[in-house]
């Protein structure tokens, strides 16, 4: 018997059987598609996640950092810094030769400080120090002006030039929250204030500093915006921005230090370092080529005597999570499949009884026990194909509908859930495994009738 006269054999008899066909396959159909969906939301979420973490952390980034003992016998005790593992400017320049990195430079964080425009008008900004000419390799794009290292001159970023607004009229609206905290439209107002964006491309600004003993406020000398970076790709208009930072050079830095009155807030993991100077430096941030050379670039920077960290660990983590959600998500998919084979397993063992008679003509026609397994088995993996294609376009129809909701509810396109092409033949094959596996018993059980019984009895 060809191939072709099974699948016509097999066709025949479920188109007779249409009701125990349609039942047989809607519930593998049922399996197949808790699959696909349980593995496409599993899949979604951890590529919203991933894309979530790329927007926040830099996955491609080395933070470095002089290595540091602690006083033994006092936990409380503050780290010291041996000698020999500081982040000299030699290291720093040997960092810039090793291969997949694409630029090294210090990162030492001044401090969060209001930032006062010639008009008035404050707003509240991260001061970093760096080495300003290394901003471009590092990705940063600039929208107005050119990257510039000339003393008292700053690099604002998208963010930074969001919310400066008039501290009266600030200070106008937190009272009417004081008065009722529960003020829906004094929230959106302030939200607004921070949207409002202002022209900082060559614009003189002033860091404000309060000393909380003498009450004092201290203006810093003005500083002139050499430079607007353009927004990321990767980040949305309201996560740019929330994110304000100005970048001032090393020797700008050291110039605000030593200004009267003026003191940088230091951040306390860099109290006991070393102060940026052109000999070390207690921060570095190294730039990579691509997330695969990572740790190769980690391991050559420990080789100096440095501390190295990166957010790489993050995201294998978030990785062993999420294969952990597929495989419970499989596992469900899984169980709704054993419970449909066995309605596929009763179904086909009635069909075996109500064809006893068809079988033992096909028995004294020359059919051997293989051929009549085959007819059974086929019949069997036909019914999970069906149930497979059903449960495909059933996950497809129910992710349709969960998008739908999730749109509308004022989500991002980014946060949509979508089925990976990987997804639609691992559904397929447990269902089509399932339809054979649930036909092996009743394939067995046909081809052991007796054809002469079966006929006399019949």
């Amino acid at each position: 018997m060809r191939f072709g006269d099974y699948i016509r054999l097999s066709f025949d008899q479920l188109r007779r059987r249409k009701v125990v066909t349609i039942l047989c396959a809607l519930g593998i159909s049922i399996g197949c598609a808790a699959i696909v969906v349980a593995m496409s939301i599993g899949e979604s979420a951890a590529k919203y996640s991933e894309m979530q973490m790329s927007r926040w952390f830099k996955l491609d980034e080395i933070t470095v950092s002089p290595q540091s003992t602690g006083q033994s016998g006092d936990p409380s005790a503050k780290s010291e810094i041996d000698e020999g593992s500081l982040l000299t400017s030699q290291k720093l320049e040997l960092i810039r030769t090793f291969p997949h990195v694409q630029a090294a430079a210090p990162m030492q964080e001044i401090g969060g400080f209001q930032t006062k425009l010639t008009n008035g008008t404050t707003s509240y900004v991260q001061v970093i120090a760096t080495d300003l000419n290394s901003l471009q390799a590092f990705g940063h794009q600039m929208r107005l002006g050119a990257v510039s290292d000339l003393p008292q001159t700053v690099i604002a970023n998208f963010g930074a030039t969001f919310g400066y607004v008039d501290d009266k009229a600030r200070q106008a609206l937190y009272d009417k929250l004081r008065l009722n905290p529960y003020d829906d439209e004094v929230y959106k107002q302030l939200e607004n204030l921070d949207r409002l964006p202002a022209n900082l491309y060559q614009q003189s600004i002033q860091f404000v500093q309060y000393d909380q003993q003498s009450g004092r406020e201290y203006l810093s000398p003005p500083l002139r915006v050499a430079g607007v970076m353009k927004k990321p790709d990767s980040q949305t208009d309201n996560m740019a921005m929330n994110q304000k930072i100005m970048y001032v050079s090393l020797e700008t830095a050291e110039w605000l230090r030593k200004q009267p009155g003026f003191r940088p807030i230091e951040s306390d993991s860099s109290a006991n370092m070393v102060s940026t100077t052109v000999e070390h430096y207690p921060l570095v941030t190294v730039k990579v080529d691509s997330q695969d050379n990572v740790k190769q670039v980690e391991s050559k920077i420990k080789q100096l005597r440095l501390n190295a960290m990166h957010n790489l660990e993050q995201k294998e983590r978030l990785k062993e999570e999420f294969a952990m959600m597929r495989t419970i998500a499989l596992g469900i998919g899984l169980f709704i499949l054993f419970i449909a084979s066995i309605s596929i397993v009763v179904a086909m063992t009635m069909s075996t009884y109500q064809r006893r008679r068809q079988i033992g003509i096909m028995k004294v026609l020359g059919a051997n026990l293989r051929q009549i397994r085959n007819m059974f088995i086929i019949e069997a993996t036909l019914i999970g194909l069906l149930g497979g294609i059903m449960g495909v376009i059933f996950s497809h129809w129910i992710i349709w509908g969960i998008n739908g909701l999730v749109l509308s509810s004022g989500a991002e396109a980014s946060e949509v859930l979508f089925i990976a092409p990987w997804i639609i033949p691992l559904g397929m094959f447990f269902a089509i495994i399932t339809g054979i596996l649930a036909g092996l018993y009743p394939a067995i059980n046909a081809s052991r009738t007796d054809a002469l019984t079966a006929i006399r009895r019949d």
